[in-house]
């Protein structure tokens, strides 16, 4: 069992829990992720690390709640435990020598930027960090954003927070004014990544992206998280999560990843506690 030590209500449907794993902390580098299940009837779900403290040996995870497993997670509190916390798994983000990068983030995919540019902040590289959202009410991590970055755009879909436009938008105005990144990292939806692709592509700026595609066993046994990468099949539990993002296949991914979203659905509508029905039981 893994205790929860910390909980934060980013906003309304984001949550940042702070997990007791010291085996996952002692290892765990930035691009790497876990994969946990709350209780022995649960799925197995992959999360990325957004941090990890390897003296309190602990390993933060933000997440949306956006299905049945992520709201039983999103319910539990600070002393409980989940069942599985599995990790360090996939392949850390290889920086090669970098000394100016622009870190894209798109909504709940700033969690997952965060770490990235903590640990280019750290090398001592020169980080941009472009996080998107679609209104200030879900703008998150901003203040942690800035304390690792040489610079931060907060860019908002219609503007009532930062600038308004797309992380696109400000990385082609960035790009145009003579900023010379060595690589461009981009980690959000689908499509923004996509999009940020198509924007770098022109200028021949490598761009490294880190994929979610469906997941069950986290080590390449299923295969249910192949990706086409450059024409070729790529597991992302073990030859990702990061690729090179001018050579994803995205419309394959975004295909790929609404299978299970009408059943899903169905699940989190039709889910009934089961502590619930034990009571109901009981008085009966």
């Amino acid at each position: 069992m893994f205790p929860i030590v910390n909980k934060k209500e980013l906003n309304s449907n984001v949550t940042l829990l702070e997990i007791e794993a010291p085996f996952i902390a002692k290892k765990a580098q930035a691009g790497q992720f876990i994969i946990f299940r709350v209780d022995e009837f649960s799925e197995r779900v992959p999360l990325t690390i957004a941090d990890y403290d390897r003296e309190k040996g602990t390993i933060t995870i933000i997440f949306q709640k956006v299905g049945l497993s992520t709201q039983l997670l999103g319910a539990k509190e600070i002393g409980e435990s989940i069942l599985d916390f599995v990790g360090p798994l996939g392949v850390a983000t290889e920086y090669d020598n970098m000394k100016k990068v622009a870190v894209v983030g798109g909504g709940v995919g700033c969690a997952i930027a965060y770490p990235q540019a903590k640990a280019l902040h750290s090398m001592g590289v020169e980080v941009d960090v472009i996080a998107g959202f679609r209104n200030e009410d879900i703008v998150i991590l901003e203040e942690e954003m800035k304390a690792v970055s040489t610079n931060f755009y907060l860019m908002t879909d219609d503007g009532t927070a930062g600038e308004k436009g797309f992380v696109t938008n400000k990385l082609k105005e960035l790009v145009d004014a003579g900023n010379q990144y060595d690589a461009v990292i981009a980690i959000g939806p689908v499509p923004m990544m996509k999009f940020v692709c198509l924007t770098t592509k022109p200028y021949d700026i490598k761009t490294i992206v880190s994929l979610n595609p469906i997941m069950i066993d986290g080590t390449g046994m299923c295969g249910g998280c192949r990706v086409t990468v450059g024409g070729e099949i790529k597991f992302a539990c073990v030859d990702g999560p990061d690729f090179d993002g001018h050579l994803v296949d995205f419309d394959e991914l975004m295909n790929r990843n609404s299978v299970y979203k009408a059943r899903e659905a169905e699940l989190t509508r039709d889910h009934a506690c089961r502590m619930d029905k034990l009571a109901k039981d009981l008085i009966q």
